[in-house]
C-alpha cells in the first residue's frame, strides 16, 4: 500500500500530523528547540499569556501524584508584546506551526489579546485559556459558565480571522454543553480537557503541597477520563477536536483519535521524556500501516461500538 499520510485538518488549520505540543508543558516552544525538531510536530501551543507579565504562585507550585502530576504556576507569563518581539521569530525560524494560548481576567483582554496576534506574523491560532483551575480571576471562571464561555468566544471570533480554540474545562457536569455553547459562539475547534482541580496534603507537616494549596492534576491517571469526555463531544458537535489527557505512548494517541479527536496534544509527557516526538510518530505510522489506513482521518472517531443488546446485557453482568 501506499505511504501513510500524517497530515490532518482541525477546522481551518491544516496540520503535517496530528501531535501538538501542549500549553503549559512546553513553554514557548523555544526552550525545547535544541532538542525536539519544532518543524516535526503538529504544532506547538505555546505557554499561556496575558496582556502584561505575569509572575504566578509562589513554590511550591509542582507536585508528583500517583499516574500524574498536580501544578498550581499559576499562568506565569512574559506578556504578550515581549512574546511577539522576543519568542515569536525565533518560532518562525524554526517553522513551528504557532498555536497561542491567550488568558484574560475579562472579556476586553481577550478581544485585545486576539487583536494583538492576528497582526504577528507567524501565528496559526489562538486557543482560549477559560479552564485553568488554579487562578482565582478569570480562567476556568468563564470556563464553567456557559454565559462566560459564550462571551469569550464571541468577543474573540469578532477581534480576529485567526482560527478561534477554546481550551474546555472537565470541571463541570456536561462538558458537551459547553463544547455545543462555544460551537454556537463562532469556534473553529475545541481543545478538552484541561487539567483536573485537585488537591495533595503532608501528612506529616498537615499543610497542602502547593502554595496555591489547590492545583491541576494532569498525566496517565486522567486519561481514561478525558478519552470519555472526547467520545462524548464528538457525539454533540460538528467542529473538530483537539483531545488531551495524559497521553504517554502512541496507543493512547490512537485511542484519543478513535475516541473522536481530529488532532491530539501532549503535555505532562514532556517532563517524563522530552524525546517522545519521534517514538510518538512512529507508534502511530505503524499503527495506521498495520491496520491498512492511508490516513489519520480513517480513524478518527471510528470507534467500533456494541449493540444497544449487548452493551444492555455488559452493564447487567457487572460487579454488584
Amino acid at each position: 500500500m501506499s505511504a501513510v499520510d500524517l497530515a490532518v485538518s482541525c477546522g481551518p488549520l491544516r496540520l503535517k500530523n496530528p501531535l501538538v505540543a501542549a500549553s503549559g508543558c512546553f513553554g514557548y516552544g523555544v526552550e525545547y528547540a535544541d532538542v525536539v525538531d519544532l518543524s516535526a510536530l503538529g504544532a506547538v501551543a505555546v505557554k499561556g499569556l496575558f496582556l502584561e507579565e505575569r509572575e504566578g504562585h509562589a513554590p511550591p507550585r509542582i507536585v508528583e501524584t500517583p499516574s500524574g502530576m498536580l501544578n498550581a504556576i499559576g499562568l506565569q507569563g512574559i506578556g504578550v508584546r515581549r512574546f511577539v518581539d522576543e519568542v515569536l521569530p525565533q518560532l518562525r525560524a524554526r517553522e513551528a506551526v504557532t498555536i497561542v494560548n491567550i488568558c484574560g481576567t475579562t472579556v476586553d483582554e481577550y478581544a485585545e489579546l486576539a487583536r494583538i496576534l492576528s497582526d504577528a506574523p507567524g501565528v496559526a491560532a489562538l486557543e482560549l485559556n477559560i479552564s485553568c483551575p488554579n487562578i482565582k480571576a478569570g480562567g476556568i471562571t468563564f470556563g464553567c459558565s456557559l454565559r462566560g464561555l459564550t462571551d469569550v468566544v464571541s468577543a474573540v471570533r469578532r477581534s480576529t480571522p485567526l482560527p478561534v480554540i477554546p481550551k474546555l474545562t472537565p470541571n463541570v457536569t456536561d462538558v458537551a454543553s459547553f463544547a455545543r455553547a462555544a460551537e454556537e459562539a463562532g469556534a473553529d475547534a475545541v481543545s478538552l480537557v484541561n487539567t483536573f482541580l485537585a488537591m495533595a496534603i503532608d501528612i506529616e507537616s498537615r499543610r497542602p503541597r502547593l502554595s496555591n494549596v489547590l492545583g491541576g492534576l494532569s498525566g496517565p491517571a486522567i486519561r481514561p477520563i478525558a478519552v470519555r469526555m472526547v467520545y462524548e463531544c464528538r457525539q454533540a458537535i460538528g467542529i473538530p477536536i483537539m483531545g488531551m489527557g495524559g497521553v504517554m505512548t502512541a496507543d493512547d494517541v490512537v485511542e484519543f483519535l478513535i475516541a473522536g479527536a481530529a488532532a491530539v496534544q501532549v503535555g505532562t509527557a514532556n517532563f517524563v521524556d522530552p524525546f517522545v516526538w519521534p517514538k510518538l510518530l512512529e507508534g502511530l505510522t505503524g499503527y495506521l500501516a498495520r491496520h491498512g489506513h492511508s490516513t489519520v482521518s480513517d480513524i478518527v472517531g471510528a470507534i467500533d461500538l456494541p449493540a444497544p443488546d449487548a452493551a444492555r446485557a455488559g452493564r447487567e453482568v457487572g460487579p454488584q
